[in-house]
């Protein structure tokens, strides 16, 4: 037979080459109108999905950056007993209201004032009056003080206390709460989920996959309302009953967990079937052939060569059990409280921002800005551990021939 060759034309760059036969053969791309256009569909959808979330985060950013830095105005519920002229730095004011203290900026009218002694018991006031360069007028009686607010980093990550209403800033008791429902949630989802996972992949006849699987989907599939009540008229009367009426209380954080556990176990186990799936069948041979039970072979082989996708999954549904909200807006409770006791109500940050939203709040308030602060923490949260999910993968990654 004889050899073929191949010579390139020096006109074409390698792009027209002729065959033992002298035929000429035209190699160059050939545009496909079909694939341009599908490429450009997955382009305008990768785009509007990144916008979307530069969007997301702008808006969190600047209505955040509004809750920080922006000077807001409360009612202090005080008025003025009497009017008072552009030369009065002492006047009497109503007894009941918001304390005020020294250094503390308050406004009447248009005009802002520094606070430079306040006796509460009497009422009475002393100002530094035309605070911040307003003008300084003259005031009737009857006139409302307002309290000046700022909210500060150091206060907002160090307080305990939340009420951004009567000035408290602290972040802590809705972290709290959040951690306590998404802790509860891990340590009931990732044993079952992981277990299913591994039954699923080394033991399940292919019959049982197919009647599994889809009471899985069928969990994933339920409403969060649903759980919502379900946690609260099924799960809260059982630990109550099993743990007394005096300990567990009508709203817990304890059955708020369980039920987001028993929510997010289809993602762990679908995720983390995949992972074990992926191992290469021969790793399993190997083992069976050293003498290893299915069950060594599945705890001691596979389970560690997965690793890297079993440790995404149970990040992946951490973030999910940080960011649900309508099972602890409905079953957790409805108010901010530092507590260390599951079986106590206290309110996460997103069943904050749920009971706050629903009320009516005006534009620019210290409650509508607040919520988002919440979001904008709630998104660097679930960036973090998404952060670590993806190194995590990179790290312990196993690349099998």
């Amino acid at each position: 037979m004889a050899q073929q060759t191949e010579t390139i034309t020096s006109h074409t760059a390698k792009s027209v080459v002729t065959d033992s036969f002298n035929r000429t053969l035209d190699l160059r791309k050939r545009s496909r109108w079909g694939e341009s256009i599908i490429q450009a569909i997955l382009f305008f959808c990768g785009a509007v999905s990144i916008l979307t979330t530069i969007g997301i985060v702008y808006e969190l950013g600047k209505e955040s950056a509004s809750f920080f830095t922006t000077q807001l105005w409360e009612q202090t519920n005080r008025t003025l007993q009497g009017s008072i002229d552009e030369f009065t730095t002492e006047f009497d004011v109503s007894t009941t209201g918001f304390s005020m203290e020294a250094g503390d900026i308050i406004r009447i009218g248009e005009e802002a004032m520094q606070v430079v002694a306040f006796n509460e018991g009497e009422g009475i006031i002393t100002v530094q009056r035309g605070a911040q360069e307003t003008e300084i007028t003259s005031h009737r009686k009857g006139e409302e003080l307002f309290s000046s607010i700022r909210v500060s980093l150091v206060e907002f990550f160090t307080s305990t206390r939340w009420n951004p209403q009567i000035g408290y800033f602290g972040i802590w008791p809705l972290l709290n709460a959040t951690l306590m429902t998404a802790t509860t949630a891990m340590i009931v989802a990732l044993p079952l989920g992981l277990s299913i996972a591994i039954y699923l992949s080394e033991y399940a006849t292919t019959r049982a996959r197919s009647i599994l699987k889809p009471i899985l989907e069928i969990l994933a599939g339920i409403p969060t309302v649903v759980y919502g009540y379900f946690a609260l008229t099924f799960m809260t009367p059982l630990l109550r009953s099993i743990l007394g009426r005096d300990v567990v209380e009508i709203y817990n954080t304890a059955s708020a967990g369980i039920v987001i556990g028993i929510l997010i176990i289809p993602m762990v186990s679908s995720m983390s079937e995949d992972a074990l799936s992926a191992v290469p069948r021969a790793l399993r041979e190997a083992a069976y052939g050293l003498g290893a039970t299915k069950l060594e072979t599945a705890i001691k082989v596979v389970v560690p060569a997965a690793v890297s996708g079993i440790v995404a999954a149970f990040i992946v549904a951490i973030s999910r059990a940080i960011g649900e909200t309508m099972i602890v807006a409905i079953a957790a409770g409805a108010g901010p409280n530092f507590t260390f006791n599951p079986f106590r109500p206290a309110e996460t940050m997103t069943g904050h921002i749920v009971r706050i939203s629903g009320g009516d709040l005006s534009y620019d308030s210290i409650d509508y800005n607040s919520i988002f602060a919440i979001g904008l923490f709630l998104f660097f949260m679930t960036l973090t551990l998404n952060i670590i999910s993806q190194r995590v993968v990179r790290r312990f990654r196993e690349v099998y021939e």
